[in-house]
């Protein structure tokens, strides 16, 4: 009987333990956050910064005249997605890449995770928006 008893209870203390993940919400938050950063970014310093999302997670890139380097410093580290997201479209690498104008082709990607999904949108003038 006390061993039942120290079962259930051990049961009910697992299932109430939160899941230490951020939520699919945030981190559709966090990446969307890190959009605006990186388009305000092209429009301070007038040159091109891509975001390219793969299915591990997203890196920063800038054109600095010749070609594409890593930017890595501040907000702009490469960032992997929490374990169990997903991100559609999948296959190829998403690239966006905001320049002091705007986006060069608008993009929606939808990060889900255990049933839950929220899209990230880009639109032509750069702007970013969550939606779901």
């Amino acid at each position: 009987m006390v061993v039942a008893i120290l079962g259930l209870a051990a049961g009910a203390v697992v299932l109430s333990v939160p899941d230490p993940r951020p939520s699919v919400a945030a981190d559709a938050e966090r990446f969307a956050a890190r959009l605006v950063r990186a388009r305000e970014e092209a429009i301070l310093s007038n040159r091109p910064v891509a975001v390219e999302t793969t299915a591990e997670g997203y890196g920063f890139s800038v054109f600095d005249g010749a070609g594409w380097a890593a930017l890595e410093e501040g907000p702009f580290e490469a960032e992997t997605w929490t374990e169990g997201t997903t991100v559609a479209p999948s296959g190829d690498p998403v690239r966006l890449v905001f320049d002091p104008t705007g986006v060069a082709e608008p993009a929606t990607l939808t990060l889900s995770r255990e049933g839950k999904s929220r899209r990230v949108a880009v639109d032509g003038a750069g702007e970013v928006s969550l939606d779901g």
